[in-house]
């Protein structure tokens, strides 16, 4: 566990390299980190030089936070998240979050590759995420409560925000992209879900499933934060398709998508309300 005096020095040491505040902080998923390729005038920052940051161990996981604009935007990238599957304790998988907060970014877009459940998806698909089931998460807020974030019993009533995902839904019409709307689930992993978990996530009402976002957004909520939510759906679920699954048709498929994924995201920063 962090105490507030860690985080306010990880903050200053990344303001003393970014300068100016950025409008939007991103998270980027599992294969969607070209998108910092669309960030002009970038500072990038290592993850292993920030004091008190974990690395990001995954495949499609640079580990690398990118600094710069998209369109007349300043944002700030993580181009590779934490998981709680890779070992770290929950308050080192948000410990961005708070960074963010800190650095007084009150807007966060995360993403996501994930399974699909609802069988209506296709391998590709990009979905807004409309809300989550988070039963299997373990809590971000778990233990004392930093009241300089946030209430003890935040609200998660509109976990990502309504507002916002009306901005997204306009900006992928006017880039021409179709996206889904839907729910996401969270499961630990690192191992897919058995097809027995998938039928009873589909009973609870989840379209898509993956192993991240819920803890980052849990925690932004907390923290006030503006929330939008985007999954690229690179696998149909186990139990849906009558085939394995593997993480290289993860990362295939979210290349494939890299386009749509793009032209949304860089249409939705530009567009995203003052």
């Amino acid at each position: 566990m962090y105490s507030y005096e860690d985080l306010n020095q990880t903050a200053q040491y990344i303001q003393g390299k970014i300068g100016s505040i950025p409008k939007v902080a991103i998270i980027l998923g599992s294969g969607l980190g070209p998108l910092v390729d669309d960030i002009k005038n970038c500072i990038e920052i290592d993850y292993k030089d920030i004091p008190g940051f974990p690395l990001s161990t995954v495949e499609g996981h640079a580990g690398k936070l990118v600094c710069g604009e998209i369109g007349n935007k300043p944002v700030i990238a993580m181009k590779g998240r934490f998981h709680y599957y890779e070992g770290y304790d929950v308050s080192q998988v948000v410990i961005a979050i708070r960074i963010f907060k800190l650095l007084g970014i009150n807007n966060l877009l995360v993403t996501n590759a994930a399974g699909g459940i609802n069988k209506s998806f296709s391998p590709g698909d990009l979905m807004i995420i409309k809300d989550h089931i988070s039963f299997f998460a373990p809590s971000p807020l778990r233990g004392k409560n930093f009241n300089e974030f946030g209430p003890r019993f935040p609200d998660m009533s509109e976990a990502y925000s309504k507002k916002l995902r009306e901005v997204l839904k306009k900006a992928s019409e006017e880039v021409g992209v179709k996206m889904q709307e839907g729910v996401y689930a969270f499961t630990q992993g690192p191992m897919y879900e058995t097809p027995a978990e998938i039928r009873a996530l589909g009973i609870l009402g989840a379209d898509a499933v993956g192993m991240s976002t819920v803890p980052e957004v849990i925690t932004a909520r907390h923290a006030g934060m503006n929330v939008m939510g985007i999954s690229c759906i690179t696998n149909m679920a186990a139990g849906i398709l009558n085939q394995p699954l593997n993480h290289e048709e993860v990362m295939q498929t979210a290349k494939q998508a890299e386009r749509n994924f793009t032209c949304v995201v860089k249409r939705v920063i530009d567009s995203w309300p003052e």
